[in-house]
């Protein structure tokens, strides 16, 4: 009788191939095709997404800290310089506390309006699927009673889905470009909250796609909060000196309630995507 040797793995069983550079290729491929079918086995079309800051604390929370670090100081009993930072920094995250429980009321908001349109209408809220701002946006859907969905990325710090994703829509990436293109590709609004190096990237991103008609869709995006983002970039002066086309400050509006962003993207959504 002839021996044979044990069958090879399958190539897409084959985890030492797939994890290694040769596999790259196939990652890719599966962090583009396993969203898609779970979107259309979902029926998710289009989406409201929120950018912004991962450090950015609830008002409860924020607040709850300031007053512990204001009872550690008071029973210290002398100035620490490590102890009044703390304290500063406290004070930062209760200042900047406003814009989560911001969005937490404009993803309510958009939420509730999503659900009383007429199928095949569906605005899903989307989020980085983190903390701060993407765990807000997602908590704000969640109580409207609503499906959101989170784009969670690996990072060497371990950035965890916040418990408010739908668990159907909980999607975890590698490829940061992966997880850009599903942003991109399913958006029809967008709306920038304060946020830090990935916040500036995704607007700037998203901002160039639609300037360079990269994006054959209507795409509205607001950036909340002027009296943060006038600190932070002047976009006014990049227009003034050229580097940009006036045209181009009409590619986004400034929004600085809740209120006035739900009535805007309302509107504008209404205009150009909704079916009667």
């Amino acid at each position: 009788m002839a021996n044979f040797l044990n069958k090879a793995p399958k190539a897409y069983h084959n985890l030492k191939f797939i994890n290694s550079p040769g596999g790259r290729s196939v990652r890719i491929l599966t962090e583009y095709s396993e969203p898609l079918e779970r979107f259309r086995k979902y029926k998710i079309y289009h989406t409201i997404v929120f950018f912004g800051s991962a450090r950015i604390l609830p008002g409860k929370e924020a607040k709850s800290r300031l007053l512990a670090v204001k009872k550690k100081i008071k029973n210290s009993g002398r100035k620490n310089p490590k102890l009044i930072q703390e304290l500063k920094n406290a004070e930062v995250h209760v200042e900047m506390s406003k814009y989560y429980d911001d969005t937490v009321e404009l993803a309510y908001m958009m939420t509730q309006w999503a659900k009383s349109l007429k199928k095949p209408n569906k605005f899903i809220v989307c989020s980085g699927g983190g903390p701060g701002i993407m765990e807000a946006a997602n908590r704000g859907a969640a109580k409207a009673k609503g499906f959101s969905m989170g784009l969670n990325i690996s990072l060497p710090f371990e950035q965890y889905p916040n418990r408010y994703i739908s668990p159907e829509l909980n999607f975890e990436f590698h490829y940061f470009f992966m997880r850009k293109f599903w942003f991109a590709y399913l958006a029809k609004a967008l709306v920038i909250m304060p946020g830090g190096f990935g916040t500036l990237d995704e607007l700037m991103e998203i901002l160039t796609l639609v300037q360079t008609e990269k994006l054959h869709k209507k795409m509205t995006v607001v950036v909340y909060g002027k009296e943060f983002w006038d600190k932070i970039i002047n976009m006014e002066k990049m227009a003034e000196l050229q580097v940009i086309s006036p045209e181009d400050l009409k590619l986004f509006r400034f929004v600085n309630t809740p209120k006035e962003a739900f009535e805007y993207l309302k509107d504008e959504l209404t205009k150009h995507y909704v079916i009667k």
